[in-house]
């Protein structure tokens, strides 16, 4: 029938319009709608009604744990009175060897006598070129580099601003376990049984050294250690 097509599709209308406004007075007791996260995660969920459109910036959807921005360096979390925590990255390199558009820049560390220091005296990234693949924080073999979830860094100065330094991207263990709490702990996880492992075969200890069982090992590949 000629403008069947029509009637329905001004009837999915209607509905989505009749549904936001019941919507507003199921919520009206419940903090409102808008900006409530609450709500945010019911509309944006199957049981959504009405209006579903997520009201950025006041309103922001959370990000998975594997999402991956620009990079940042890892460093203990800082104790009282020291200078600037321990630096996890120890300047060997091949995070900038790896990087596809080579966006990474790192100037060693010197020692008094001159010889290289096991830390970066600078490190920049230009955020610019990095393309967000992933490879320097896959490859660094001391877990030293990570991907942020911080996807805000819009600014009016790319000369400077967008040219990320040391003192810019590093950031406390701490932040890390905040915002990827499993892949964290599965990474802890796989550092103590590494350390317990390399203890044993220098006879450190007498104990032996901690396995992981079949299971145990699954659930650490899909939380994040593979």
């Amino acid at each position: 029938m000629l403008g069947l097509g029509i009637i329905k599709g001004m009837a999915v209308t209607m509905k989505h319009f009749v549904e936001s406004y019941l919507d507003d007075i199921y919520w009206l007791a419940r903090g409102g709608r808008y900006y409530n996260d609450k709500a945010l995660q019911v509309r944006q969920s199957v049981y959504g009604r009405g209006v579903v459109t997520v009201m950025y910036p006041e309103e922001k959807l959370s990000v998975p744990e594997r999402f991956r921005f620009i990079p940042f360096l890892v460093t203990d979390d800082p104790k009282p009175g020291e200078a600037w925590p321990h630096d996890w990255c120890t300047s060997c390199g091949i995070c900038a060897k790896v990087c596809p558009p080579q966006c990474i820049w790192i100037v060693r560390g010197k020692l008094p006598n001159g010889r290289p220091k096991p830390e970066p005296e600078e490190f920049y990234i230009d955020i610019d070129i990095c393309m967000n693949c992933g490879f320097c924080a896959e490859f660094c073999p001391f877990d030293a580099i990570k991907m942020d979830h911080d996807y805000e860094l819009a600014s009016y100065d790319r000369t400077t601003a967008h040219i990320h330094d040391k003192e810019r991207l590093s950031k406390p263990l701490s932040y890390w376990r905040s915002i990827a709490t499993k892949k964290a702990e599965a990474e802890e996880a796989a550092r103590e049984l590494a350390a317990a492992a390399k203890g044993k075969r220098r006879g450190a200890d007498d104990e032996p050294a901690p396995t992981l069982s079949d299971e145990q090992a699954r659930q650490m590949y899909y939380r994040g250690a593979a």
